[in-house]
């Protein structure tokens, strides 16, 4: 791997450990309309895509649902006011981070969370090592893709001023795979978040991170 001098991160899965508070948010969303709940691992296979997507899984009969929108409209304010009940960074990320930041590395983050949250969360948990302007989450009413469109990935390479040889992606999911590719930027695939290291192995994954440790070493080889 070339002299790195950027990390774009993905967030849910990857920094932090978000599950909870999403199954128990959906679940909240879909009891409001009747829907039967979800259980944890059917809501970790639904994540990474967006909570449009998500909800389109979660509902019964997806968008096709009459009380779909109003399902995933729910969803949107109950996880906004609990995205922070059991939410926290992995063990070993901040440690990570720190040694990255401090080496002169800069740090992102790119997800399919609302942009809004994304800022948030970033400010809470990661203000020391990663800047609000580069915590970026999905906008697409204006007019930005969401992953595994490259958008995002590659506004921040031009705010940075930074090659895409000098830049890898870190993420857990296959999501986050293409969304690399996409952006022309090497993959560091971490096996600790939402997707096991066989389901990373059969979607393409070449570069397999088992801890935070393990992603610092990479980096900064």
């Amino acid at each position: 791997m070339n002299t790195i001098e950027g990390v774009v991160f993905d967030l849910d899965g990857t920094l932090l450990n978000t599950l909870d508070d999403i199954a128990d948010s959906c679940n909240y969303a879909l009891e409001q309309y009747g829907f039967p709940k979800r259980t944890i691992d059917e809501v970790r296979n639904f994540v990474g895509n967006g909570l449009g997507v998500l909800m389109e899984k979660a509902v019964p009969g997806g968008r096709q649902n009459p009380d779909y929108e109003a399902a995933l409209d729910a969803m949107h304010k109950i996880y906004a006011e609990n995205c922070l009940v059991k939410t926290g960074p992995y063990d070993g990320i901040l440690p990570m981070l720190e040694k990255i930041s401090s080496s002169g590395i800069k740090c992102a983050i790119v997800s399919n969370k609302p942009d809004e949250q994304v800022k948030e969360l970033s400010k809470i948990f990661f203000s020391k090592y990663i800047e609000v302007e580069v915590s970026v989450g999905e906008k697409e009413s204006a007019g930005i893709r969401r992953k595994p469109a490259p958008d995002s990935v590659l506004a921040i390479l031009e705010k940075w001023k930074i090659q895409k040889d000098k830049v890898v992606y870190v993420g857990d999911s296959d999501v986050d795979i293409l969304t690399a590719k996409n952006a022309g930027l090497e993959c560091i695939s971490a096996s600790w978040g939402f997707r096991s290291r066989d389901f990373l192995i059969e979607h393409g994954a070449v570069c397999i991170a088992d801890s935070p440790e393990e992603v610092a070493a990479i980096v900064m080889v």
